[in-house]
């Protein structure tokens, strides 16, 4: 998810009738829309970072963690960004626990990163972009505080990204 990754970024919604029509994704089919290896995503489910598909079958949830932790991993240890998403969700193979879908948290993480794009590169609007993204959202009061923590650190994250692409590019450049 670099090079501008801002650009690239898919909604969940946009996938839907590709995952209801085969009946969800394939393994080869979520590497093709993440870009990322087999070997990777297969990583991140031995480790529970994102949680076994069903009959061999990703569905929404799974390709929105996938999604989500490939941005967050740019900048954040993957370690820490499985340890953001369980304070959120708890167990990835437990629906049961969870306060937010992954798809909800994915989306308002697209909404935040979508409005720090516009806003970049003053750091001192995610707190504000944050509350506004999660004032329009439905969630309740009994778990606002602790997404809007998570949100605020994917929103750095996210931030840092851009950073971290402006620094690669300006170095690249020297090269030439």
């Amino acid at each position: 998810m670099t090079e501008n990754s801002t650009d690239k970024r898919g909604r969940i919604v946009d996938f839907l009738p590709l995952i209801q029509a085969a009946d969800g994704l394939t393994l080869s089919q979520v590497c093709a829309l993440s870009r990322l290896e087999p070997s990777t995503i297969q990583n991140w489910i031995k480790r529970g970072y994102v949680p076994h598909p069903v009959g061999k079958k990703y569905r929404e949830r799974h390709l929105a963690r996938i999604l989500l932790i490939a941005h967050l991993r740019e900048t954040m240890p993957i370690e820490r960004v499985g340890e953001l998403l369980s304070y959120i969700n708890g167990d990835t193979d437990d629906e049961s626990d969870d306060i937010i879908t992954e798809e909800a948290l994915y989306d308002l993480f697209l909404d935040i990163a979508d409005q720090i794009d516009k806003t970049y590169p003053d750091p001192d609007k995610v707190g504000e972009t944050v509350d506004a993204v999660l004032s329009k959202s439905d969630i309740s009061a009994q778990h606002r505080e602790k997404i809007a923590f998570a949100l605020h650190v994917m929103a750095f994250t996210h931030l840092s990204n851009i950073y971290k692409q402006k620094a690669d590019h300006l170095f690249n450049e020297r090269k030439r």
